[in-house]
């Protein structure tokens, strides 16, 4: 099962280059990853059987993931979770291979491998939903299923429809996730386990279960669209007929389905459940089928009938006694098969005719007697009609109903009453489904209008329909059925409401003349009747019934937060940096002046200095930050605020950490050079254009930060009770790190899951840096030949420039023998600003720093260094040839873009920390070769040198970034601004 959702994945992530290759081919090839998954489920059917009787032949796997958490990838293949497995990979092979001819055009449509992909991935995690026996992974299924189903709703996503609707169900579907989630922790707190199993076997009871059963069950009615979320479903029919078909028929609409069936068996006798279930399930039964017979679209007609059978569901197999349970299950088969059918039926009408309109479609039945029978079959089943499953098991479910309601149950009473009224509106708007699609129409003079062309859709387009509908009838295997169906029945304890113990009873074609019988063709009789009687009252024509829905309070809430986030930002975000970073200040000093006071008495240790040197450098810096304040300047200002770092690099070097003092110089170096950058687009002068006011308040409140985080240093530092944890990483470091430096090795193993959060920020810096200056792209391969003819920038980045007469030319065949060039900004750079001694011992020491800097990151591991050090001296070079020739000479030392830099460093970082796990090792573990070469003599390599290899690209790909960014474009864009200002 485990190997089965890996490839689930990775097909997923191919899928769209094969959509590419073969176009809507590849769906036919996407197709036998469920269908695999379902021969596979197929194949474990007798030991799934087998183990409804002895849970130890239960089909299941495990492996450890969180321990400490408790969580495991478990996956446990029961009756339940069998049956939902069949469904949604059986169904989903058919619905992929139907968008085969779905899709199928001359021209495909844009989006299209995304929509593959996306497709399959659904099912892949639908198939690890319905599979996975711990709660917390369950969970992440959950929001999995919703994330992607918002994809597949919002595929036209030029059509504000579209986005809109998948829009509204993301919201719905994930706020009742998140419910959910808090309910789940609710539950497993109180249980302590995880696995779902142990969690029902415990069957645990009290006031905090039964708000969590409440939160949990939030969660299941969103998923399957009960009232009051029940608006999102019909509003989802924007996306393609296919994905209605699985998501919303047979798929995902059935994941809080699952839910109720999974707990219904332990919990139904809890005392919010069956109130909820049973009273909103009804409510949801008889709104969906109202609301069916009014609609004039096709897809719409199914959609609001789905919304009615979920709630038929929801009732009946949330009622948990065993004959409920095993008629619910029947249930969820039988409309698995025959909406899906109905779905792509009307896929194929839409595809063939452009239209679902019932009120354009005329004669359609004639013409297309082979989808007209798979219809009339798979309605035949959702009213109830022998010999199909639907009528197996709406039977069974009446008889189950009636049984506990004669014995006085009020909610057995209201869900056999709920039940009966579903049934006749199900064959109301079943009738009004197979009349608008297939019958001949009349007009208004009651004469009948042309039948409406058919053109013959492609054999294939049919298959998936024509199968689904078929396979509606195994109501004729209903002793089969009933076979594979009771070891989920009995999983219910319930008993009848005379506390007697129940049986789950047999589904069977034929009973005999029972109530249930009856009662079932009196519904369809009454439902017949119903839909001649409001097409004559022309119904669907009429005003709405209430003049305020559902679909109404959800986009009056959504407008109300919309409001109130405008007003909330117009008050917060008033575009002045200064009051964002006093907000931010005032906040800190707040918060940490609070925790202060409130933790009492403080204990103190101070020492006047540590090392002789502190009391030169520290006044040094004190009075550095006070003349900085007072600076008119920004550049002085920027210089002044650099001498307070230096002075901490004296620190970090008189105190025995050279490593932080080289990072720190180089760090303090940088940004001095970026600070210049940014300065030539400023006014030279503070307050030019704007003058600083309040500057009192400032800088009250500037001391006051000064102030707290001094006594937050204090206290911090002497608060210490137990032996702090670096103590151990010196000899940690060498020990499994393999290092004798311990702040490398502390970084890029002992602590490598900070590294990792701090190269992806400076990954989203870099892209921000470049954002802000309006880089339309960071493909800048080589800016110091971007004006040169005759050859593409990727062909210019592999040919040398030479001199000739005319200025640098690419080296051709004409003049390969003229010299080499070496400093490319000659012709660009303004002379009166160039200064060739610069350029010169630029180029001379360029290469020398870069070894420097390999050197650095291979020696970081036991001498001071390592890939970011490294990368900050190689990014020096790179400042030094910036500031020498400008971005010519920039381009020409660094014929990349810095994307690739950025992305090749932390894919290396990631695979670093990745491919231990396919050892059976924790993620970044380490480990280490050493061997004695010749001439080089005895040599070491630690596997987390890789890592810091990732390290030291990210670093050169920020500063070359931000050189581009805020050097070479700036400056593109003051020369465009001159140029444009000479021409006017």
């Amino acid at each position: 099962m485990l190997t089965l959702l890996v490839v689930f994945t990775l097909s997923a992530l191919l899928l769209p280059l094969l959509v590419k290759w073969i176009g809507a081919r590849a769906f036919a090839v996407a197709a036998l990853i469920p269908a695999a998954a379902f021969v596979h489920a197929a194949l474990l059917t007798p030991t799934v059987i087998a183990g409804a009787s002895d849970a130890a032949h239960i089909p299941q796997q495990s492996v450890e993931w969180i321990p400490q958490l408790g969580i495991t990838l478990s996956f446990r293949m029961d009756v339940l979770s069998w049956v939902l497995t069949l469904i949604v990979t059986g169904v989903g092979a058919l619905v992929l291979l139907y968008c085969r001819w779905y899709f199928d055009s001359e021209k495909p449509e844009p989006g299209l491998g995304q929509f593959a992909a996306v497709l399959l991935a659904f099912a892949g995690a639908m198939y690890g939903l319905v599979l996975t026996d711990d709660f917390v992974l369950l969970v992440m299924f959950w929001e999995l299923t919703s994330i992607l189903s918002y994809l597949l709703i919002g595929y036209y996503n030029r059509r504000g429809a579209s986005r809109r609707s998948a829009l509204q169900a993301l919201l719905v579907t994930t706020l009742g996730g998140l419910v959910m989630f808090v309910g789940v922790v609710l539950l497993v707190v109180d249980t302590g386990t995880t696995s779902i199993t142990e969690i029902l076997e415990l069957a645990p009871t009290g006031p905090l279960i039964d708000a969590a059963i409440v939160m949990i069950l939030v969660g299941a009615l969103s998923k399957s669209a009960i009232f009051p979320f029940h608006f999102w479903l019909p509003g989802a029919m924007a996306a393609p007929t296919p994905v209605s078909a699985y998501l919303h028929a047979a798929a995902m609409v059935k994941a809080g389905i699952y839910l109720i069936a999974r707990l219904a068996p332990v919990f139904a006798l809890s005392g919010p459940w069956r109130p909820v279930v049973i009273s909103l399930g009804v409510l949801t039964m008889l709104i969906g089928g109202y609301q069916a017979l009014r609609e004039t679209d096709l897809k719409r007609i199914l959609a609001f009938g789905t919304v009615s059978q979920l709630g038929l569901f929801t009732v009946v197999i949330g009622y948990g006694t065993p004959d409920a349970a095993l008629a619910g299950l029947a249930l969820v088969i039988g409309h698995a098969l025959f909406k899906s059918a109905l779905f792509l039926i009307v896929g194929v009408i839409d595809r063939q005719l452009s239209t679902r309109d019932v009120n354009e479609l005329s004669g359609v039945g004639r013409q297309a007697p082979v989808m007209a029978t798979a219809a009339f079959i798979a309605i035949g089943s959702m009213a109830g009609i022998a010999p199909t499953i639907g009528f197996v098991a709406k039977e069974s479910a009446l008889t189950a109903l009636l049984h506990d309601a004669q014995l006085g149950s009020p909610w057995g009473l209201v869900a056999f009453m709920g039940v009966v009224l579903g049934a006749v509106l199900t064959a109301a708007y079943g009738a009004r489904f197979l009349w608008g699609a297939f019958w001949r129409k009349k007009d208004s003079a009651g004469e009948y209008i042309p039948e409406t062309a058919w053109p013959d859709p492609p054999f294939g387009f049919l298959v998936a329909p024509v199968v689904l509908s078929g396979l509606s009838l195994i109501g004729l295997a209903a002793p089969l059925v009933d076979h594979a169906l009771q070891g989920y029945a009995h999983t219910s304890t319930i008993p009848a409401y005379d506390g007697s113990p129940l049986e789950p009873g047999h589904l069977a074609l034929w009973h005999g003349l029972e109530p249930a019988l009856f009662i079932s063709l009196l519904a369809i009789a009454l439902g017949i009747g119903l839909f001649v009687f409001t097409l004559r009252l022309g119904w669907s024509s009429r005003k709405r019934l209430l003049p305020f829905t559902a679909i109404d309070g959800y986009y009056l809430v959504v407008r109300g937060i919309d409001r109130l986030s405008v007003l909330t930002t117009t008050l917060t975000q008033r575009g002045s940096l200064p009051v964002y970073v006093g907000t931010i200040f005032v906040v800190v000093v707040a918060a940490e002046a609070t925790a202060l006071f409130a933790s009492g008495p403080a204990r103190a240790e101070l020492s006047a200095w540590h090392t002789p040197i502190q009391l030169v450098v520290a006044p040094i810096m004190i009075a550095a930050g006070i003349i900085a304040v007072r600076a008119q300047k920004r550049y002085t200002g920027v210089v002044l605020v650099s001498v307070t770092g230096l002075g901490m690099v004296v620190l970090f070097a008189t105190s025995g950490a050279p490593d932080l003092a080289l990072t720190q110089i180089l760090v303090e170096t940088v940004t001095l050079v970026t600070f210049a950058l940014v300065l030539r687009r400023l006014p030279a002068r503070m307050g030019e254009h704007n003058a600083s006011v309040g500057r009192i308040p400032r800088a009250v409140l500037g001391a006051s930060v000064g102030v707290t985080m001094a006594l937050v240093a204090i206290v911090a530092t002497s608060a210490r009770i137990a032996e702090p944890i670096s103590v151990a990483f010196t000899e940690l470091a060498y020990e499994l790190g393999h290092g004798k430096n311990v702040v490398n090795v502390a970084l890029v193993d002992l602590r490598g899951w900070d590294t990792m959060g701090e190269l992806s920020v400076l990954v989203l810096a870099a892209t921000g840096v470049a954002s802000l200056v309006f880089v339309t792209h960071r493909d800048d391969l080589l800016s110091s030949t971007k004006n040169l003819p005759d050859a593409s920038r990727r062909v210019q980045a592999r040919i040398p420039l030479v001199e000739t007469t005319e200025g640098l030319r690419f080296r051709t065949a004409e003049n390969r023998d003229a010299p080499r060039a070496w400093l490319v900004s000659s012709q660009h750079v303004d002379p009166q600003s160039r200064s060739i001694l610069l350029e010169v011992i630029v180029r001379v020491l360029f290469h020398t720093i870069i070894v420097v800097s390999i050197f650095l990151l291979f020696a970081g591991h036991n001498l001071p260094g390592g890939g970011f050090a490294g990368g900050l001296v190689a990014g020096m070079a790179l400042v030094m040839r910036y500031v020498a020739g400008g971005r010519w000479e920039l381009g020409a030392a660094a014929p990349t873009d810095a994307g690739r830099l950025l992305g090749a460093g932390l894919i290396l970082a990631v695979g670093a920390a990745v491919v231990p796990l396919f050892f059976g090792e924790a993620p970044l573990t380490s480990t280490f070769w050493e061997a004695t070469l010749p001439v080089i003599g005895h040599v070491e390599f630690v596997t987390s040198t890789i890592f810091d290899i990732g390290v030291y690209l990210v670093v050169i790909g920020l500063v070359l970034d931000v050189l581009r960014s805020l050097g070479a474009e700036v400056d593109r864009q003051a020369h465009a601004q001159r140029t444009r200002g000479v021409g006017a």
